[in-house]
């Protein structure tokens, strides 16, 4: 009733809002939006923070965290800080190894000590537990004993105290943080002067391991690829009710449990499975061939899974592109082939580089198919991930092969992206 309109039909005065009220009006209304926006945004967005940028940042934080050594010898380390590395230690610092060991055996905090020194130094956990068994040190008489004394004392329980070796292991690794599990991951170590080097031959594991997942991976992404295209080219030029009809058929075994699938493969595979029989009963193979337990299963059974993850953008982008770009390259003069390959295969790249990236990023991680259906020599990164998780309990190497993973998987993403760019640009 106090509209404008109203006001000039009874003849009172219109007062029009002033700009004040109308840009708090305007504040107050986009407010409204913005809460509303991310009243709405904020489930998906805790989510995705808890279940996914959470374990992220765990995983990379374990990477690096080194916590035994600092935790259990702070006043070691402290007094390590001006040492050279070369010459023995001075006797502060033994005098402050037998307090803080005297201390870790209270707490109980031993024993992680010396298994993460043993980790660089074989031996090492028995030293270190002895030494920490032997603490408190005292005199004869029951009097403290002096810097020189406790380093006498120590070195009397085990002679490995007079060598620059474990003191440099602990100096290496006064910090809480440390890069020892990524070098380790990467076949890399510091010396006891803390520069970089090589791993020993017989420790040196972890290069081959990563060149295995990321060779698998490759020829799994490839052999995916040439399968699902010509596939996907196929179903595009369906009606689209035939064409759904067979898109079902291919994601029917999306749909079921990888164990299952895999389980089926080993059936199929075996010496007296059906394709042996098959390849025999048409005279291809004399005798059954070797195909489980090795890498063949595996690139099989792994292609067969992530199959439907390259048909699926390769389908997409096709079915947008008009078939009459053919029909007029053809009309044109081109022949059908160098019309396929030079007009129409261009234009499937955003399909091809979504599928591939797809395929290869989820063939990195994989872990059940290697390890059922391969051999020693089949398993990749995902298998040794769980072998320190659940055997050896050493989270600090499986976060740091995680880690390399992970970062991996981003170099992969950024490549791709920088590529599509470039596509767009030049389209």
């Amino acid at each position: 009733m106090n509209s404008p309109a109203f006001g000039a039909a009874i003849g009172a005065p219109v007062i029009a809002p002033s700009g004040a009220q109308l840009r708090r009006d305007l504040r107050k209304a986009q407010l409204r939006k913005q809460t509303i926006a991310i009243a709405l945004v904020a489930p998906l967005a805790i989510f995705l923070l808890i279940t996914f940028v959470i374990p992220i940042a765990i995983l990379l934080e374990r990477a690096v965290e080194n916590p035994e050594v600092a935790t259990a010898l702070p006043h070691t380390v402290a007094t390590l800080a001006g040492w050279d590395r070369k010459s023995t230690p001075p006797d502060a610092a033994y005098a402050a190894l037998a307090a803080d060991l005297a201390k870790a055996q209270v707490e109980s905090t031993a024993g992680g000590l010396a298994r993460r020194i043993n980790s660089e130094l074989p031996g090492a956990r028995s030293v270190v537990m002895k030494t920490a068994h032997a603490m408190p040190l005292a005199g004869a008489d029951g009097r403290a004993l002096s810097a020189p004394e406790i380093k006498q004392a120590l070195i009397a329980i085990d002679e490995q105290w007079a060598h620059p070796e474990y003191w440099q292991v602990i100096a290496n690794n006064g910090s809480r943080y440390s890069p020892y599990y990524l070098l380790a991951a990467l076949d890399l170590k510091q010396d006891g002067l803390g520069k970089i080097i090589g791993a020993d031959e017989n420790q040196s594991a972890y290069r081959e391991i990563f060149g295995r997942t990321f060779m698998i991976s490759l020829v799994v992404t490839l052999c995916s690829l040439l399968l699902a295209y010509p596939l996907a080219y196929w179903l595009s030029t369906m009606s689209e009710r035939r064409a759904n009809l067979f898109m079902i058929l291919i994601l029917i075994p999306f749909w079921t449990s990888i164990l299952v699938r895999v389980a089926a493969w080993m059936v199929l595979l075996q010496s007296e499975g059906l394709v042996n029989k098959t390849l025999m009963a048409l005279h291809v193979t004399q005798a059954p061939l070797e195909l489980l337990f090795n890498r063949t299963g595996v690139y099989i059974s792994m292609t067969h899974i992530l199959l439907p993850f390259m048909i699926l953008p390769l389908y997409s982008v096709m079915k947008s592109i008009p078939p009459t770009y053919l029909r007029a390259a053809i009309s044109l003069g081109s022949h059908p082939f160098a019309a396929f390959w030079r007009v129409y295969v261009p234009q499937t790249y955003p399909g091809i580089g979504a599928g591939v990236l797809l395929v290869f990023i989820l063939a990195l991680g994989y872990y059940i198919t290697p390890a059922l259906l391969g051999g020693a020599n089949e398993q990749m990164v995902s298998y040794y991930v769980a072998y320190f998780i659940n055997v050896s309990i050493n989270w600090g190497m499986a976060c740091a092969l995680g880690a390399l993973l992970f970062a991996a998987t981003l170099v992969l993403y950024s490549v791709y992206r920088r590529f599509a760019k470039i596509d767009v640009s030049m389209a």
